[in-house]
């Protein structure tokens, strides 16, 4: 059975933010501007990942934050 996928970013906890990676990002890529958040679910997320496994957007370059 198919699982439903959700994809929830917030760009405020990405250690990527304001990098290279950040510009070449999905969110970057989809937002269209300076990143933020970035909520996709079911089928979006779906076609959003067929479209960056294809090479036809950038991929998820997301990392978040980790407190140590």
């Amino acid at each position: 059975m198919h699982q439903p996928v959700e994809v929830s970013i917030s760009c405020a906890h990405c250690v990527r933010r304001a990098t290279p990676d950040c510009h070449d990002c999905l969110v970057s890529f989809v937002v269209g501007g300076p990143p933020g958040e970035l909520a996709l679910e079911g089928r979006d997320a779906d076609v959003a990942r067929w479209l960056s496994d294809e090479g036809l957007v950038p991929s998820l370059r997301y990392r978040a934050v980790t407190h140590s």
